[in-house]
């Protein structure tokens, strides 16, 4: 898996403006050594905020949170603060990462203080200590959704130029995000098909056995599993280990496929 990883993030690198090769590089290593979405979520808020905090020259925290393709959200900080902010005051009256998502556009709130808009979500974020905020949408094609967000506890640090450096660190952390869940996916697929074969032989052997005590077609054993397992409020697939154990002795099914 971290040879495929490597070479699809090479074609990335290939479509890549040269100024932010490092930040590819950091990003690749991210998703060959991360083992899973939120490790490399982890890394990549971490590694985005320590840009910010560069560029602006003040401390500036990211998070993000990404709404994979029916899947449950995942949230992610640069620190116990980033996602504090993260999960702030934006449910009911919205905020900037709702209006990045619905408008697929940059939100730039240089002064919470005097944001006409999202009452709520000014007020809230005010109190714990962040005075601007900047919301950045990722591509992630039909993989998903996400927004990158981050907080200074200055007013106006967000600049012209500096929101241009994060828009580019942006394209490139969204092609990476998008391949990293793809790998999820794929595991996932993996996962369930395995699961459903482990059953399907699960269920198969029973069958066998009840062919073999009853002398009857695979078909009639299939019927008589499923009447046993309607009568008495049982999974199939826990009826037929069941009848597995009982018949072979074994408390545990093993089944053999190669990864």
């Amino acid at each position: 898996m971290p040879i495929v990883r490597s070479v699809v993030l090479l074609l990335i690198c290939a479509m890549t403006a040269v100024d932010h090769s490092r930040d590819f590089e950091l990003l690749h290593a991210l998703v060959i050594g991360t083992e899973n979405v939120k490790g490399f979520l982890d890394g990549t808020t971490g590694l985005a905020a320590a840009m910010m905090t560069q560029a602006t020259g003040d401390r500036i925290e990211c998070a993000v949170m990404v709404h994979p393709r029916r899947r449950g959200a995942i949230i992610s900080g640069s620190s116990e603060d980033a996602v504090l902010f993260e999960g702030t005051g934006q449910g009911r009256g919205g905020g900037p990462r709702a209006t990045a998502l619905q408008t697929r556009t940059i939100v730039v709130v240089r002064d919470v203080c005097s944001e006409p808009g999202w009452r709520q979500y000014c007020e809230a974020i005010t109190d714990l200590g962040c005075c601007s905020v900047l919301a950045v949408p990722l591509d992630l094609g039909s993989g998903g959704e996400a927004v990158l967000d981050f907080f200074a506890p200055e007013t106006a640090l967000f600049t012209a130029e500096v929101i241009e450096d994060v828009q580019a660190f942006a394209g490139i952390a969204g092609q990476a995000l998008r391949v990293e869940l793809r790998i999820m996916f794929a595991e996932l697929l993996t996962g369930n098909l395995k699961a459903a074969l482990e059953s399907r032989t699960t269920i198969d052997l029973a069958c066998g056995m009840i062919m073999a005590l009853n002398r009857c077609s695979q078909n009639e054993a299939f019927d008589i599993l499923r009447r046993a397992s309607i009568a008495r409020n049982q999974k199939l697939h826990s009826l037929a280990q069941e009848i597995i154990s009982n018949v072979s002795g074994a408390e545990e099914i093993t089944t053999h496929f190669d990864a």
